[in-house]
C-alpha cells in the first residue's frame, strides 16, 4: 500500500454507472470515485482507495475487502428492560449509549411522547444510522419504541 492509499470502511452515498461517492464512516471524508467498481448507493464497503494522478481530486478503488448492506427496520417489539432503565434517567431530548453484550451498541433516546413515531421514522431513514452501524460492525439496526422512548439496537 502506498502512502497515499487509504483503507477504511465507507458508505456509498451516491452511485451512477460511471462514478460513485464514498463517505468514510470513521472520519466523514468524502471520496469521489472516477469510476464505479460495481457498488450501489446504501452499501457499506471495506476498501482501499487511492487518489488518481495527476490532480488527486478523484479516487480509484484499489481493493474491496468486503461489501454488505445494513438492514434498518422498525420492530414491533417494545424497548428492552435495559433501554427502559436508561431512559428513566434521561431528560427529554437526551441520548444514552451503551455497548451491547457481545457486539454492537444500544442507543436510547428520550423524546416527547407525541413525537415518538416521527423520531422512529427519522432514525430509520437517517443515513447517519447506517454510518454508525458500519462504524460498530453492525449489519442490522432494530428500532424499538414506546411513547417517549426510542431504542436503537445495532446488531451483528
Amino acid at each position: 500500500m502506498s502512502d497515499s492509499e487509504k483503507t477504511s470502511t465507507f458508505l456509498v452515498t451516491h452511485a451512477e454507472e460511471s462514478s460513485a461517492m464514498l463517505s468514510d464512516v470513521h472520519g466523514g471524508q468524502v471520496h469521489t470515485l472516477s469510476d464505479n467498481p460495481g457498488v450501489e448507493a446504501g452499501e457499506v464497503v471495506e476498501a482501499t482507495v487511492a487518489p488518481d494522478p495527476p490532480m488527486e481530486v478523484t479516487y480509484s478503488v484499489v481493493e474491496v475487502a468486503d461489501r454488505y448492506t445494513v438492514d434498518v427496520f422498525e420492530s414491533e417489539e417494545a424497548p428492552t428492560q435495559q433501554a427502559r432503565e436508561l431512559a428513566a434517567d434521561l431528560a427529554e431530548g437526551d441520548l444514552a449509549t451503551e455497548e451491547r453484550a457481545g457486539d454492537g451498541e444500544i442507543h436510547v433516546l428520550s423524546v416527547p411522547e407525541d413525537a415518538t413515531e416521527e423520531a422512529v421514522a427519522d432514525v430509520v431513514a437517517d443515513e447517519a444510522t447506517v454510518e454508525r452501524a458500519a462504524r460498530v460492525g453492525a449489519t442490522r439496526v432494530e428500532v424499538r419504541s414506546e411513547p417517549g422512548v426510542v431504542n436503537v439496537r445495532y446488531l451483528p
